[in-house]
């Protein structure tokens, strides 16, 4: 069985839009400069509807992370599911997966960077471990 793929629509689209371009995009309130994530139409913090996709670097910290071992639709197990901190948009945590290490390896405070991977007609944001930690 294949990966369950998210489904772009309408608010979620630049970020999609920007994964296929290899970028790695958050909207940010341009009221009051908070950072905006999970997209929606109002800014969390002032209450402003000024959000603005702004491209990020994709490098960040492990802060949390699980080792799945039971089997689940397109993945082999083990896999390892990481809450990640962006460096440069405070407050900001992506869920995505750690690729490229064996999930036993993982550790929190882990220094990460985003990778993409294309499935079917979706770009997904990874993480892969920094080469320059």
């Amino acid at each position: 069985m294949s990966r369950p793929l998210p489904q772009p629509d309408a608010d979620t689209a630049f970020f999609w839009d920007a994964c296929a371009r290899g970028e790695l995009a958050i909207l940010r309130c341009t009221a009051c400069r908070r950072w905006v994530h999970y997209p929606r139409p109002r800014c969390p913090g002032c209450g402003a509807t000024t959000l603005e996709p702004e491209r990020v670097s994709g490098r960040g910290t492990v802060h949390s992370f699980t080792v799945t071992h039971f089997p689940v639709p397109g993945f082999e197990p083990p896999f390892a599911v990481v809450l990640v901190d962006l460096d440069d948009a405070p407050g900001v945590r992506l869920v995505s997966n750690l690729v490229g290490v064996e999930p036993a390896d993982v550790r929190i405070g882990t220094k990460v960077e985003v990778t993409f991977e294309q499935h079917e007609d979706v770009t997904l944001p990874l993480f892969k471990v920094r080469t320059d930690a």
